[in-house]
C-alpha cells in the first residue's frame, strides 16, 4: 500500500512538471471510473466524453493546487461532477419555475420498494425530476457525497441541500411507486 501510495505521488509529481507520459498513466488508471461518474449525470455516451476530456484537461491545468489532503481521485471525481453539471446547466434549454406552494413535504424514511424495480429504473426516475432536486438526489444518492460537501459543489447552504434532498426523495419516491402502479395495469 505504502508503495502504491508512493508511485502515485511521485506520479503527481510528475504530472505538476507537465509530463505527458505521467498525465497519460494518470488518465489511464482514472478515466473508466469517472466515465462511469459522468454517464450518470450526462447520459449520452458522446456528450460524457467530451465532458470528461475537458475534467481531464482542468484537473492538469490545476494539479498544482493538489496538495494530498484527500486521495487524487476524490480531488479528481470533484472536478469531473462540477464539469458534468456546469454541461447540464449550459445545455439546458427550458427551465421550468417550480411552484413552492404546492409541495408536500412529508419525513418519510421508508425507502422500501417493489424488488422488481431496477437499478436503471431508479436512475431514470431520478433524471425526471427537476435539476433542483436532480443534483443533490445524483450527488448524495449515487455519487456518497454527504451535505457538507454537496454545499459546496453546488454552492448552496446546508438547509438548502437537506430541503431538496428530502423533496427530491420524496418525488422519487412517488415516480417509482406509480411506475409500479403502471406496470400492475
Amino acid at each position: 500500500m505504502e508503495k502504491l501510495l508512493k508511485f502515485q505521488t511521485d506520479l503527481i509529481e510528475q504530472c505538476k512538471a507537465n509530463d505527458r507520459r505521467a498525465q497519460m498513466k494518470l488518465y489511464d488508471k482514472y478515466c473508466d471510473g469517472m466515465f462511469c461518474v459522468v454517464m450518470r449525470f450526462v447520459r449520452n455516451s458522446d456528450d460524457a466524453e467530451d465532458v470528461l476530456q475537458e475534467s481531464f484537461i482542468k484537473a492538469f491545468q490545476k494539479i498544482h493546487q493538489f496538495k494530498g489532503e484527500v486521495t487524487f481521485g476524490a480531488w479528481l471525481k470533484k472536478i469531473v461532477v462540477h464539469k458534468s453539471i456546469d454541461f447540464l446547466k449550459a445545455k439546458r434549454t427550458e427551465h421550468v419555475p417550480l411552484e413552492e406552494n404546492k409541495i408536500l413535504v412529508v419525513q418519510d424514511e421508508d425507502w422500501n420498494i417493489e424488488a422488481s424495480i431496477t437499478i436503471e429504473e431508479v436512475r431514470t426516475a431520478i433524471h425526471t425530476i427537476s435539476e433542483k432536486y436532480r443534483y443533490v438526489l445524483l450527488l448524495y444518492l449515487l455519487e456518497g457525497y454527504d451535505h457538507a460537501e454537496i454545499t459546496q459543489i453546488l454552492g448552496i447552504h446546508e438547509t438548502t441541500c437537506r430541503t431538496q434532498l428530502m423533496r427530491g426523495k420524496a418525488y422519487l419516491k412517488d415516480k417509482l411507486k406509480k411506475k409500479e402502479y403502471e406496470s400492475r395495469s
